[in-house]
């Protein structure tokens, strides 16, 4: 049994009667009656502990704990547990970690232990401010719906974010650790994310997100120097969120009046609020430089501590410091520079033209869906970090829709080249002309080095994404890539592949002109690399502990390698499964893990699937192997495995029965599978129907639809689910399979110029 309480954003009110609004602040008493063998925890520390009896006579305990600071009530918290825990002091601050206490016994959270008070004096060292509490209390929850609560002085996680298996020397499990620990603590130590400042109302939310991811990614360095820190910042903040903010997307800070009524409020603690609320802080900070950056915070928490405030009383504090010097001169004042990205929804795209030197803005969008009446007339206070030939020049700005930088103007020399947005330090993407294409292309097939990692991957993911918005033709993407033979970094090869073989696409493309091309041309430049990391995982592979885009990307690398078809990774995968087949005790590396099941299984026949069959229901397999295996049983290649396994799936005895729809949406993506998951769930829908309801046939449908090319094959799956489905959820169908329908009409035109393409370059 456990309790424990989520009160952001507006949950306080269902637990005790307040005044539930963050600019409401007030100190609490609290005391909680409970069963004498658990442990009651809130913010503050306990200073009574006495038992009651009931009028049944039996014992209570009554835990009371200190008056609170001056605090929101979103931030209250308690938990009732029978955890038990570690704990160090640091400073006068007495931190312990709660988990259930196998976990403590086994030194699960040491990890978390060992770095919560190193970040802690970091960020108050960085900041100038002592945290203000006497304890923390960090608990690692078996359920949690966030990834972590700021709860003041009680911060609650999901076990996932606080454990760390000693065995696991993977840095990408304590690079995540470290990150989500440094967020909440962000909150904690002061941050004016959240507790000491809070913002005035849930509308400035971004504020406090937003500053709480910049410092997560600086106190995760801090306490992991190795790793890349600004490659992950943009691999898994800035390109993801640039992805999904266009036109559509809110702006960041709305104004009050259109976020009123809580089911709203919910939806602000998205993508936009944390990472693209990360990303311009970054900005921020990167044009004012970071020593200006943390001056400005230090004043401003001086003045707003345990009160509210709201992003212009932000503004003001860095225009103070700003005014104070003369080093960093703005082209506006910072308020005006920062209400363009923060009130204005979606982002620009700055077009250079090499012969004039001109730079124009508009707003990002896309071009194939455009709508003649849209119009997007937004402009944006855009810095521009730049450099020419491979040297860095003095930043810049564009302030209105289009200017001439007549330094930008370049020669007649085709090494004469010009890079926007060095190391993706603005929040936009960049087009060039052709001119200047032409030569970075050049460059990259010549050095790709003297192109800094970070900005070869947005150079390569911005023309990617012009691409699909229509801005480019994706012939000018595919001469980018002529290169990647010598690219050596996976988290650039990651985004290539992500690009050209989405992973909802492997199916699709397999049966498609395309895949023999794409697998001459990829193949040929993906050797290296492969080779590379292929050496470690026969060799060694315990060297790879530091590599941390090898523990998160080289299971893409390796799958796609599997996927076209590369003799030695099927080998590499028979191999190390056969190793395991022969000796259950043996471990097959976790970052490849998957991979290895999949094409073990895939390659073998029914031996192979029948022994990932039998350790699939060996009871003391781990969750996430327990999900490796019921992905590689469905990548068997024999139509009757696949048929049985489904078979398997409905026979109640063994299977949790949420486990079949899982199976079935496996199955469903495959290109041999696809067909047989749909006559089977057809055939025995009414059995599936009961476990499952509409949810899981609507899953299928959506899988259904990469497939679907013509009005016939939409008839053929509307015959069936006219006859199950209700109405209103008919007609939501149709129009989802009508528009895959649309999506796989223009897709299949992309690749018709794909392959031709391929065709004339894939012997270069």
């Amino acid at each position: 049994m456990l309790i424990a309480s989520q009160m952001e954003p507006t949950f306080a009110r269902r637990v005790y009667p307040c005044f539930d609004e963050p600019a409401m602040k007030a100190t609490f008493n609290i005391r909680i009656t409970h069963d004498p063998s658990y442990v009651a925890l809130s913010n503050m520390p306990a200073i009574d502990v006495s038992e009651v009896k009931d009028e049944n006579g039996s014992l209570w305990t009554v835990t009371t704990f200190n008056t609170s600071l001056k605090m929101s009530t979103y931030l209250t918290a308690f938990v009732i547990c029978d955890f038990s825990y570690v704990t160090r002091t640091e400073r006068g601050n007495e931190i312990r970690i709660w988990a259930r206490k196998e976990a403590v016994k086994n030194g699960y959270v040491d990890y978390a232990l060992n770095i919560t008070g190193p970040i802690f004096s970091f960020l108050e060292d960085v900041l100038n401010v002592s945290y203000p509490l006497p304890k923390t209390d960090l608990v690692a929850l078996p359920d949690f719906g966030a990834g972590g609560m700021e709860n003041w002085g009680l911060m609650i996680f999901q076990e996932a974010s606080l454990m760390n298996l000693p065995s696991e020397e993977f840095t990408s499990r304590k690079a995540m650790i470290a990150l989500v620990v440094s967020h909440e603590l962000g909150h904690q130590a002061c941050e004016w994310f959240g507790n000491l400042v809070t913002m005035n109302w849930w509308n400035d939310l971004w504020l406090n997100e937003g500053l709480a991811s910049y410092f997560e990614y600086l106190g995760a360095t801090f306490v992991e120097p190795k790793l890349p820190l600004d490659k992950i910042f943009y691999a898994h903040v800035v390109q993801p969120v640039l992805r999904e903010d266009s036109e559509i997307a809110r702006s960041l800070s709305e104004s009050e009046d259109k976020i009123k009524g809580s089911f709203s409020l919910m939806s602000l603690f998205d993508n936009i609020t944390y990472s693209k609320g990360a990303s311009i802080t970054w900005m921020l900070s990167g044009f004012l430089t970071e020593k200006l950056f943390i001056r400005a915070l230090t004043s401003y928490l001086k003045e707003f501590s345990f009160s509210n405030a709201n992003q212009d009383d932000l503004w003001t504090h860095i225009q103070m410091v700003v005014d104070a010097q003369d080093e960093v001169q703005l082209p506006a004042p910072v308020k005006q520079i920062m209400d363009s990205w923060t009130c204005q929804n979606g982002f620009p795209v700055l077009t250079l033209n090499l012969t004039t030197g001109t730079i124009r803005q508009e707003q990002f969008f896309n071009k194939n869906n455009r709508k003649s009446t849209d119009s997007y007339n937004n402009t944006w206070i855009v810095p521009i970090s730049w450099m020419r030939n491979g040297s860095s020049q003095p930043l810049t700005w564009l302030d209105k829709s289009s200017k001439m930088f007549p330094e930008m103007q370049v020669s007649e020399s085709e090494y004469d080249w010009i890079l926007l947005n060095v190391n993706l330090s603005g929040y936009y993407r960049v087009n060039y002309d052709q001119l200047n294409m032409k030569r970075l292309a050049r460059l990259l097939e010549n050095d790709p080095k003297a192109i800094p990692d970070v900005s070869r991957f947005q150079l390569i993911d911005d023309i990617f994404a012009l691409t699909n918005f229509g801005y480019v033709p994706i012939e000018a993407a595919l001469e980018l890539t002529k290169y990647l033979a010598r690219e050596d970094e996976l988290f650039i090869w990651n985004m290539v592949l992500l690009n050209l073989i989405p992973d909802d696409l492997e199916s699709t493309l397999k049966n498609h002109e395309v895949y023999p091309l794409l697998k001459k041309y990829l193949l040929k430049r993906m050797l290296p690399i492969y080779h590379y990391y292929a050496g470690f995982i026969r060799q060694n592979v315990d060297a790879l502990e530091d590599d941390y885009f090898a523990q998160v990307y080289l299971e893409k690398l390796l799958a796609t390698a599997c996927w076209l078809g590369l003799q030695d990774c099927l080998d590499l995968s028979s191999e190390l499964y056969a190793k395991w087949r022969d000796n259950p005790e043996y471990k097959i590396p976790f970052l490849i893990r998957r991979t290895v099941c999949c094409y073990g299984v895939a390659v073998g026949s029914d031996k192979e699937w029948n022994f990932a069959w039998e350790m699939y229901n060996h009871t003391n397999s781990a969750e996430e192997d327990e999900d490796i295996l019921l992905y590689a049983m469905s990548c068997a290649k024999e139509s009757w495995l696949l048929y049985r396994y489904l078979q398997y799936g409905l026979s109640d005895t063994l299977f949790s029965s949420n486990f079949t729809s899982v199976i079935i949406s496996h199955v469903v993506t495959k290109d041999i599978g696809h067909r047989i998951a749909w006559e089977f769930v057809t055939e025995n829908w009414s059995l599936l129907s009961q476990g499952y309801g509409h949810g899981l046939l609507h899953d299928v449908l959506k899988a259904m639809g990469r497939f679907v090319k013509t009005d016939v094959q939409i008839q053929e799956l509307q015959v069936f689910y006219n006859a199950t489905l209700e109405e209103d959820e008919r007609e939501e169908i149709t129009m989802l399979l009508e528009s895959a329908k649309l999506e796989n009409i223009e897709r299949r035109k992309q690749l018709i110029k794909i392959a031709s393409w391929l065709e004339k370059n894939v012997d270069d």
